[in-house]
């Protein structure tokens, strides 16, 4: 595996064709083949092997679930402009965020207790998005201990999210280690100030199992009764704990995205928090233009939220995202199939990726113009 600071190239190898780097097989997609992913088939499938009540958790949203269900077809509301004639040989998908180099601008967005999944847990987790080239965001909540999860392929790029869930003293202190233990960037969960309703987990009577480890979590007596709201001010008075880039996720203004600009963020992050905070909210894809205007070149711009194709990924490259992060995708690929699974699920995405670039006449995800989508009428 290259290390991170080695610019790969992702090759248009997409549909499992044969022949060199770049070349397009005019084999049709099949089971087989890297770029058939069937995400609801492997949600049935990860729904076969983990209790209920854990794949409702990992499946389900806030209130009446609205943001959840209209979070992929926001993305399908745009239709691609394919360009033609222009000499398109081979894909590049390879990136950098935020200084990182990837191979894919797919990344794997924090989730929580990634144990009750797999045994494997974010140790799994990590090793199958090192193996796809793609960058991780490792959440405060994780099962395994931060210092781990960084240790599990040390040289592939890892992000460390912090949520204000404990006392002040162990946030700033999560946030200090975090920078500390070799992660490149630290993640503010800003959407998250109280937590939302999910009535799945409410119907389920969802507790997490007495023998779960928490491995970010301190004694009782550090929980979040204590902790004051965060403000803007604490961009920079995190980016100065951790001695790491800022991103701020759970951003769905203009507005707001200007202000977290202007008080030191590295990064914005437009995200919906899959759908399980605020309900019904506006989609990340109706946000994310919006916010790429407000920042201009200033700042890089993630964008996550039902994203379940290549062509969404290439939507949201077009709306103004530097890169995108999926969840649930990855929670199934952990659950059917340990680390092999994750990568399956990223290889398969970028693979689509690929060839709807190249059906595109676009070479680079680094260069994706806006008019390569339209409004569907």
């Amino acid at each position: 595996m290259a290390p991170a600071d080695t610019p790969p190239t992702v090759p248009g190898q997409w549909l499992g064709g044969p022949g060199a780097p770049g070349q397009h097989s005019r084999s049709t997609a099949a089971p087989h083949d890297p770029a058939f992913l069937d995400l609801a088939g492997l949600e049935e499938q990860a729904r076969s092997v983990l209790p209920p009540a854990v794949a409702d958790y990992y499946a389900g949203g806030a209130e009446t679930e609205t943001t959840l269900a209209e979070a992929t077809a926001a993305w399908r509301s745009w239709r691609l402009r394919p360009r033609v004639l222009r000499g398109v040989a081979a894909v590049s998908l390879a990136t950098s965020l935020l200084g990182s180099e990837v191979r894919t601008p797919i990344g794997v967005a924090p989730w929580a207790y990634q144990a009750m999944a797999h045994p494997e847990g974010e140790r799994g987790c990590a090793r199958g998005a090192a193996a796809a080239g793609a960058l991780m965001a490792v959440s405060t909540s994780a099962s395994t201990p931060l210092t781990d999860v960084a240790g599990t392929e040390p040289l592939w790029p890892k992000w460390f999210q912090l949520y204000r869930l404990h006392s002040p003293t162990h946030t700033d202190d999560l946030a200090r280690r975090a920078g500390q233990a070799g992660y490149r960037a630290l993640v503010l969960t800003v959407d998250l100030p109280v937590l939302g309703r999910r009535l799945r987990d409410v119907a389920n009577r969802f507790a997490l199992p007495a023998d779960l480890p928490l491995g970010n979590h301190p004694p009782a007596a550090a929980v979040a009764a204590d902790s004051p709201v965060w403000t803007f001010d604490d961009i920079g008075r995190f980016a100065e704990l951790s001695g790491l880039p800022v991103v701020v996720k759970g951003v769905l203004r203009g507005d707001d995205a200007a202000r977290c600009v202007q008080a030191g963020a590295a990064a914005v992050w437009v995200s919906t928090h899959g759908g399980r905070q605020a309900d019904p909210v506006v989609s990340s894809a109706a946000a994310l233009p919006e916010i790429a205007d407000a920042v201009g070149d200033e700042v890089e711009v993630y964008a996550d939220g039902g994203i379940r194709s290549g062509s969404d990924v290439l939507t949201a490259l077009a709306l103004g995202a530097t890169a995108v992060f999926v969840g649930r995708p990855v929670i199934w690929g952990l659950a059917t199939g340990g680390a092999d699974g994750v990568s399956r699920v990223l290889d398969g995405l970028s693979a689509q990726l690929a060839h709807t670039m190249a059906l595109c006449g676009l070479s680079d995800v680094r260069s994706v113009p806006r008019d390569t989508v339209t409004p569907a009428r």
